[in-house]
């Protein structure tokens, strides 16, 4: 699958993933489109290349009255840079975000700066996000159910990612919609790698948000980047090992260090390795991951000493 294209998630009925087309690497940017009694999106990408999923919800038949949900996993705007855009579009969608992540849509300024700041000359891949109405959204928080008419969503809080961040479960078809609970599984290589974004990425709490996903035992993972799979116990156990030893290795390379920035450079460089993505993104993941278990092992020794 390529940017701007869609298919259908096999084993799921009326369920569809759209590549987004972000970071130019195929399949990094999943959106999916339920096309249930009540059609929803789930995440929406940047916003930058929203035209592509507005043909998608057309060929799929979801008419411009007739999208009753917008629904982004969290705040961040690789997943929920398109909300505006869409509720602009679709007149009577309402949009569901966990509640930490309501004043974010409603006025994105100070997450557009804290962005540009994290991604730095990824920015050309985004797009300004367009302010979601107060009056077209509200807040989710763990045991709600968004209605799709014939099914229901429930939210399952998953905070290790950020505060704003849950995954979505559909008991139906049990599928799980993870965005970043579980890592980004890349299939090219058949693993999960960690994703650790600045300002409160905590492990801790990744590994209690990775055994809530264990405890539904579902049937298929729809990933918010490069799609869905279906479900082995043991990719979970390998996203667990994954983020321990990723949070170890920044802590030793410190250690080995003692510059911050060194740090940074250094998995910068060690990510030219990577040959699952474009190289830009491959170093810019490795910059905000890094920064991201940097500020987490700070905080940890700040709460140590009180």
């Amino acid at each position: 699958m390529h940017a701007g294209e869609f298919e259908p998630v096999r084993g799921v009925a009326d369920l569809y993933v759209h590549d987004a087309g972000m970071f130019d690497t195929d399949e990094y940017g999943a959106v999916y489109v339920y096309d249930a009694e009540r059609p929803i999106v789930i995440d929406t990408g940047t916003g930058a290349n929203r035209e592509s999923l507005f043909e998608t919800l057309d060929e799929i038949g979801i008419g411009r009255e007739e999208l009753s949900w917008i629904l982004p996993t969290h705040a961040h705007l690789d997943h929920a840079g398109g909300a505006g855009h869409l509720a602009e579009r679709y007149p009577n969608a309402e949009v569901r975000v966990p509640e930490k992540g309501v004043r974010h849509l409603v006025d994105p300024g100070a997450l557009v700066a804290g962005t540009k700041s994290a991604v730095r000359d990824q920015w050309q891949h985004y797009d300004e996000p367009a302010p979601v109405p107060e009056d077209r959204i509200a807040g989710l928080v763990g045991g709600d159910r968004i209605d799709l008419g014939d099914r229901d969503l429930v939210v399952h809080e998953a905070p290790g990612h950020a505060p704003h961040h849950a995954f979505y479960h559909e008991p139906d078809a049990d599928v799980v919609f993870t965005a970043d609970a579980a890592g980004i599984y890349v299939p090219e290589v058949d693993t999960v790698r960690p994703t650790s974004p600045p300002p409160q990425f905590d492990l801790d709490q990744c590994l209690r948000d990775l055994s809530a996903i264990e405890a539904i035992d579902p049937e298929y993972l729809c990933f918010g980047h490069f799609g869905p799979r279906e479900y082995e116990p043991s990719l979970i156990g390998e996203a667990k090992r994954a983020y321990v030893e990723w949070v170890e290795a920044v802590r030793e390379k410190r250690e080995a260090l003692g510059d911050d920035e060194a740090v940074v450079e250094h998995f910068v460089e060690a990510s030219q390795d990577v040959e699952f993505w474009n190289p830009e993104r491959a170093r810019a993941d490795a910059s905000l991951n890094s920064r991201g278990v940097l500020t987490y092992l700070d905080r940890v020794e700040e709460e140590s000493e009180e």
